[in-house]
């Protein structure tokens, strides 16, 4: 069963009786993830494919399904009702069909989803879990909140913050990050930047920009009565990244972001006051890999599964 987005997907014949003639693994990977990414621009880049031939083999499960799965604007893509429903079905099932798949033999993989930015004591898990199983690590960046676990493209994940509250996962308490500010060059912020230290308390005065798939800061974090405006959003740490370098508002991220990223046009200052980042890692909540299972019980904080 080809696991590929093909660059001329074949004409899909009458849907069968069942529901499945026709429709491939190719069909559903591609769905699921534009239905994830909400882009055809994003999603084609995920699969490494060609957004023209993405947009052929979503239309071709749309056409075998015969209904509408997505609704398509010049802007944004979002799900219809069907669209929704097959989702919620597939999101479940395509990881266990995935570890089905996977060729017999051979050294053991498992595939740790992060989000923009691995912190640096995996590096020491990985190790210590390659030296436990003899299994290796295979290290998959995904910029979804659940860094491909619902997808089935990872079998454990990393994740910052809060995992959504929908999500079928139980997660742990890896470790906790400090946080620092992200102050651009311009904008009305700017003289932040010439700062060595700042007060968390401080940024309530100054409009936040907020990574809302995979960032961990948001304006609920602040007191009710004091918080930051929002004056934009990102989906992804590079367009976080340069909405700050713009002047747009400020922008608050992990220390490691600072240690490991440099920007012309952004300062990363010291925060005193602000409360850590939590780390987590999180399995699916049922039928977990093993392996998966194994690096979840080792290092970290301790559980806090749901």
């Amino acid at each position: 069963m080809d696991e590929t987005v093909n660059a001329d997907p074949a004409p899909v014949g009458p849907r069968g009786a069942d529901g499945l003639d026709g429709v491939e693994l190719r069909h559903l990977r591609a769905f699921m993830a534009v239905a994830e990414e909400r882009s055809f621009t994003y999603a084609a880049d995920r699969l490494r494919v060609g957004q023209p031939a993405l947009t052929r083999t979503v239309r071709a499960l749309e056409e075998v399904l015969a209904t509408r799965l997505l609704d398509r604007t010049t802007r944004r893509v979002e799900l219809t009702d069907d669209g929704r429903r097959l989702y919620a079905e597939l999101a479940p099932l395509l990881p266990r069909l995935a570890a089905a798949l996977r060729a017999p033999g051979g050294q053991p993989l498992l595939r740790l989803g992060f989000t923009s930015l691995l912190p640096a004591a995996c590096a020491g898990l990985n190790a210590a879990f390659e030296a436990a199983t003899g299994a290796g690590v295979r290290l998959v960046r995904r910029d979804t909140p659940l860094a491909g676990l619902d997808t089935g493209e990872s079998d454990i994940a990393v994740l910052r913050g809060d995992a959504p509250p929908d999500a079928d996962v139980r997660t742990r308490v890896l470790l906790y990050e400090p946080r620092v500010a992200a102050v651009g060059r311009l904008g009305a912020a700017a003289p932040l930047a010439r700062r060595r230290v700042l007060d968390w308390g401080e940024l309530a005065d100054h409009p936040l920009v907020v990574n809302t798939v995979t960032g961990s800061t948001r304006p609920e974090l602040w007191p009710e009565e004091r918080r930051p405006r929002l004056a934009c959003t990102a989906d992804n740490f590079d367009e976080w990244l340069e909405a700050v370098a713009a002047g747009h508002g400020v922008g608050v991220a992990p220390q490691e972001v600072a240690h490991r990223h440099t920007h012309p046009g952004i300062r990363f200052v010291r925060l005193k006051n602000a409360p850590p980042v939590t780390v987590r890692l999180a399995v699916p909540a049922r039928g977990a890999h093993p392996l998966a299972e194994r690096f979840f019980g080792m290092g970290g904080e301790g559980g806090e599964g749901r």
